[in-house]
């Protein structure tokens, strides 16, 4: 059976996921939201499990006309709802409407659920009716309907839980930065397995950790389920065993990878997080101030997410700070390569050649990712 995918992806990573669905095999098309593809249940076993920057892989139910409830309610009936449902389902119904005759979204969710409940034989329970809503229960599948121009697209999550919850990060620092983003910036700056990597403001780790994933050959969901294992009818608990039970993870020498804070707690969450993530053996981590951080031997990559004033502090010493990071990689890191997620200019005070790579959003705020290098000399 053909599925018709779309892995949705946070702003400014878009062509980040489709180059990865490429590495899968996969033929993607990048759209405002995400990226669609198609493939079977194999497909989508391997998006989930592989997939480091998409936040959740969606199934396409259908997509149609619909001017009226009375049309939405009819065409939520044909749809083939019984492949991804067994009994009586748990769903919570996200609906969003632009520029349709349809706008009222509780109607629409109501249309949805009883096109579903007459297709299935039974009542679904709308467990969450804000479209906002997100939800720790794992039971829980997300339907997701958008209204464009009357053009209605209905789709079910596949994923379960966001894609960024990996398994391993259970320990925070403060301002922790998602995997997903931290997977998308390691491969928008370029970094490869072998190439030396610092993070001298590492938080809880996710930098280094999810690049230790990667030259680890750790796929991004080993360790944690998926929803889609529980439908019955698409057979994808069978496709993911196929998958994992192929998995060899990479046992030869490593470039070094490492990672220091000024924070106790915060490299104690660190070695946590690497414990978890199967990757402690790769990592270094220390409890280092930034003037005393200790890059590996060189030239590699110098990547961090600095604070910045909308997020955890005043301006005035974050400028200072900035211009410590400069003057430390300058003298600690010549013909380094640099990368700084940043919310706002702060980083011209580090007195570096870089400029804007890419925005992004963390958090909801608007960042940007700047690129490049320490002057050798």
């Amino acid at each position: 059976m053909t599925l018709d995918l779309f892995a949705v992806v946070a702003p400014g990573l878009g062509d980040i996921c489709a180059a990865e669905l490429v590495n899968l095999g996969v033929t993607p098309q990048q759209v405002p939201g995400g990226v669609e593809f198609s493939g079977d249940v194999h497909t989508l076993a391997a998006a989930n499990l592989h997939l480091t920057t998409a936040t959740r892989v969606l199934i396409r139910l259908g997509e149609f006309h619909a001017a009226a409830f009375s049309e939405l309610h009819t065409r939520a009936a044909r749809l083939p709802w019984e492949h991804h449902f067994a009994g009586v389902p748990r769903v919570a119904v996200q609906a969003t409407a632009h520029k349709s005759r349809l706008h009222h979204t509780g109607g629409i969710r109501e249309r949805i659920l009883k096109g579903m409940s007459e297709r299935l034989g039974c009542d679904p329970v709308l467990a969450a009716a804000d479209d906002d809503a997100d939800t720790d229960d794992t039971d829980l599948t997300r339907v997701v309907v958008r209204l464009d121009r009357d053009r209605c697209t209905v789709s079910v999550d596949s994923s379960g839980d966001p894609l960024h919850r990996r398994g391993y990060r259970l320990a925070l620092a403060r301002a922790p930065l998602r995997p997903t983003l931290a997977a998308g910036i390691l491969r928008a700056a370029g970094w490869r397995p072998g190439e030396p990597l610092l993070d001298p403001m590492c938080g809880s780790g996710t930098l280094v950790i999810e690049a230790a994933r990667t030259a680890c050959n750790v796929p991004a969901g080993s360790g944690r389920e998926f929803l889609f294992e529980r439908w019955p009818g698409l057979r994808g608990a069978e496709a993911l065993a196929a998958l994992r039970t192929n998995l060899s993870p990479e046992t030869a020498a490593l470039a070094p990878l490492h990672g220091s804070d000024r924070d106790p707690g915060a490299i104690t969450a660190a070695r946590a997080n690497a414990e978890r993530a199967r990757v402690a053996a790769a990592v270094t981590l220390a409890v280092r101030p930034l003037s005393a951080c200790e890059p590996p031997p060189g030239p590699g990559l110098v990547i961090c997410n600095p604070p910045y004033g909308i997020r955890v502090g005043k301006r005035g010493p974050l400028r200072d700070l900035y211009a410590q990071l400069g003057h430390v990689l300058r003298a600690r890191c010549p013909g380094w390569r640099v990368a700084l997620l940043c919310g706002d200019d702060l980083w011209r005070h580090t007195d570096l050649p870089l400029s804007v790579a890419r925005n992004l959003r963390n958090g909801g705020l608007a960042v940007q990712l700047v690129q490049g290098h320490v002057p050798a000399g």
